[in-house]
């Protein structure tokens, strides 16, 4: 029998973490230790003269090697093939799911120690910085569609802590179309794009999805967050983020409690409307990752508090839905998200490809601390992202890729592969004796630190194919969320609804839905119904209706964004229309107040270059008017003296785009004229009324009054971020 000898006499029982893995504070120019990671595996330095893989220098790559100027190319040009091969070969499979994104380096520090409650590494020391990666995303569509399509949008976050690289893998969403993963391909298969004609692109507008959701109860929450202004946000730096999933957190002395993560951005959660939405699409289909890589560059850093919910395990099963249902949520009326820590990115990728598009992020990457629970779409989720990255990455070898490597030392018996980077000395299998027994296990007896263990759970039962009772209500948390809705989104909800089954053709479909609905609130579905020119809908039955109150949760404010603004204005886009006999002076104290305040003024006219302001002095353009549109902005300043533009299409065009949009505007002395011409042709935002009527819009009768009291009350316009009941 052979026995493993174990680690050799005097060799430490755990590599003992060096300060050079401890992160720390980033250095000037926000270089950390994942940073030095990422340089040391660089091997090519861009400055030099030009190579073939092989390093043989290059003196012309413009033109191939031929016999004579106008013969044949030669196939001995080496240097040919070796281009084109690889240039043939450089895309890799797009992300079935997932494929269009974006990614920034930053790190986490947690407020205060979580060592009652978790053994993870990065939540254990407050003020430590661990590295983090975080990859936002849409779902349906591929690389090439828009930012700002109705979807859920992925929140993935990469953790390289001293103890190994953990995956927190969320979207904007608190909860999924479904309960359990064998039925994740047919999701998916139903809301990409139709087989026949690879239609539509980027949007769920279409039969298939709505067939399976019609069929599958189950997805109605969902679907409420999804016809939601949710869908459609702001910005990646305005959207909340969530784990879905309740997972486990577990402590040095091997105690579990339940933990729900939550993602909140600092300035607040802010979304788009969705006419807005369709034009920026056209005007900017990058909006999204272009916000992102501006923001970073201008040091305008992102930055999300996490907050848990934790539920010790003896109310497991004290709340009238499973608390492992990832349909559900947990309101915060029942358990307060409690804040830990921060998260900041400060720093782009250097290389899409090598970067966002490589890394590899999976639900089973956990460490020490932090557990599953038996949640069915998390488990077959830990098979999927594996088996997946296997494929798009090229084989078993893509956690070596610099992005996806982790701080923590690594030692397996893996061997070979394509993408195999190292060089492994030394045996490969376990036990063995010729290499002195290792690498070599820890196992038996009290483990240390830094040392995974998984959580000790019984569990008993037949092998069944059947999902839990405890399952089967779809529709009180539905319900809980339409009701929490304040009045204008209900009806950015009812409208979505609309336009989304009026791209159905099925009318059964259509119907089947509008009866789902019912279960939710009879009037929701007797208005889609009108809308989309359905026979009003019969009520549900009472005992299937949506109306129960989880545990006595009536309404939840937290689900409204009514209540989720952030503080301040840093950061927003302000437009500040300029002509001819614009007023200088009131131009230069928007952009000063603006900047005072984090946020950024753009001077826009009908043409670029500059303008001559009313004291003859020269006032320069950022942008001409015909290369924007006013949902590239959140606020809108007209000052004096810009009555002239009341006649430019493209002027009248943005601020009426403004006004139908509920953004805030400020409005001041003869900047009436183009207000007026600009509401009348707003359909109704505002028309027939002077500017001082309208809300969201702060107005001057000139220079004189525009003083500081002036925008202070133009800020505060600008923090509410819209104003939908316009």
């Amino acid at each position: 029998m052979t026995v493993n000898p174990g680690p050799p006499e005097g060799r430490p029982q755990v590599p003992p973490v060096t300060e050079t893995t401890d992160p720390g504070p980033p250095a000037p120019g926000g270089r950390d230790a994942k940073d030095a990671a990422l340089d040391a595996s660089r091997a090519v330095d861009p400055h030099g003269p030009l190579t073939t893989d092989q390093g043989v220098r290059v003196d012309d790559t413009d033109n191939s090697l031929t016999t004579g100027e106008r013969g044949p190319t030669l196939l001995e040009d080496f240097q040919l093939r070796e281009k084109l091969t690889h240039f043939d070969h450089e895309r890799i499979p797009e992300r079935v799911v997932h494929a269009r994104g974006a990614g920034a380096y930053g790190f986490f520090e947690p407020y205060e120690s979580l060592a009652e409650y978790t053994c993870a590494d990065f939540l254990q020391e407050p003020g430590h910085r661990t590295p983090v990666f975080v990859r936002f995303s849409t779902v349906q569509g591929p690389r090439g569609s828009a930012d700002t399509v109705r979807d859920v949008r992925g929140f993935a976050t990469k953790f390289y802590t001293r103890h190994g690289n953990y995956d927190l893998v969320g979207n904007n969403m608190p909860v999924f179309f479904i309960q359990d993963a064998i039925k994740f391909p047919d999701f998916v298969h139903a809301v990409k794009m139709e087989p026949h004609n690879e239609i539509p692109t980027g949007g769920s507008a279409h039969d298939t999805f709505w067939d399976f959701c019609s069929l599958q109860p189950e997805s109605t929450h969902m679907l409420m967050w999804a016809m939601s202004d949710r869908a459609i946000p702001r910005s990646y730096r305005m959207m909340q983020g969530f784990g879905v999933h309740t997972f486990r957190l577990v402590n040095a002395e091997g105690r579990g409690t339940f933990v729900k993560f939550h993602w909140k951005p600092k300035l607040g959660v802010a979304c788009q409307v969705w006419d807005e939405a369709q034009i920026t699409a056209g005007r900017d289909p990058d909006f999204h990752r272009r916000d992102l890589w501006e923001a970073i560059e201008a040091g305008d850093f992102p930055e999300w508090e996490l907050g848990v919910q934790l539920i010790p395990e003896d109310d497991e099963f004290a709340f009238p839905f499973d608390l492992l249902d990832p349909t559900k949520i947990v309101p915060e009326e029942l358990v307060p998200v409690r804040p830990v820590g921060r998260m900041v990115l400060d720093r782009n990728p250097e290389n899409f490809f090598a970067e966002t598009e490589q890394v590899a992020f999976h639900t089973a990457n956990i460490v020490p601390g932090i557990d599953f629970t038996n949640d069915p779409l998390l488990q077959g989720r830990n098979f999927s992202y594996l088996d997946t990255q296997l494929i798009r990455l090229g084989g078993p070898n893509f956690s070596q890729l610099p992005v996806n490597r982790p701080l923590a030392e690594v030692r397996t018996n893996h061997r070979d592969g394509y993408g195999q980077h190292t060089v492994h000395p030394g045996t490969s299998y376990a036990p063995n004796s010729v290499g002195g027994g290792c690498p070599f296990t820890l196992g038996g007896g009290r483990l240390p630190e830094g040392v995974f263990e998984h959580y000790q759970e019984r569990v008993d039962g037949a092998a069944i194919r059947r999902r839990s009772p405890s399952f089967a209500d779809h529709y009180s948390q539905a319900a809980l969320f339409w009701r929490s809705m304040a009045d204008w989104e209900r009806e950015h909800i009812t409208a979505a609804f609309s336009f989304e089954l009026g791209k159905v053709g099925d009318r059964a479909v259509r119907r089947r839905t509008v009866d789902n609905l019912t279960r939710v609130d009879q009037e929701l579905a007797v208005e889609v119904a009108r809308r989309i020119g359905e026979p009003a809908p019969d009520p549900a039955p009472a005992d299937s209706s949506g109306g129960a109150e989880p545990a006595g949760v009536r309404l939840s404010p937290a689900l409204s964004l009514d209540n989720l603004g952030g503080d301040g204005i840093g950061t927003r886009k302000v437009a500040v229309l300029v002509a001819d006999g614009a007023d200088g002076d009131q131009v230069r104290a928007a952009q000063d107040r603006m900047r005072a305040e984090g946020a950024t003024a753009e001077t826009l006219a009908a043409h670029g270059g500059s303008v001559s302001g009313r004291a003859g002095q020269d006032v320069a353009v950022d942008r001409a008017l015909p290369t924007t549109a006013s949902v590239l902005y959140d606020a809108v300043v007209v000052p004096d003296g810009t009555d002239a533009l009341a006649a430019d299409p493209d002027a009248l065009r943005f601020v009426a785009e403004a006004l139908r949009h509920g953004k805030p505007l400020a409005v001041l002395g003869s900047g009436t004229a183009l207000f007026e011409a600009a509401a009348a042709a707003a359909a109704g935002a505002g028309s027939g009324d002077g500017p001082g009527r309208v809300a969201g819009v702060a107005v001057s009768g000139g220079g004189q009054d525009a003083d500081a009291a002036f925008w202070d009350g133009f800020v505060a316009l600008v923090g509410r971020h819209r104003f939908p009941d316009r």
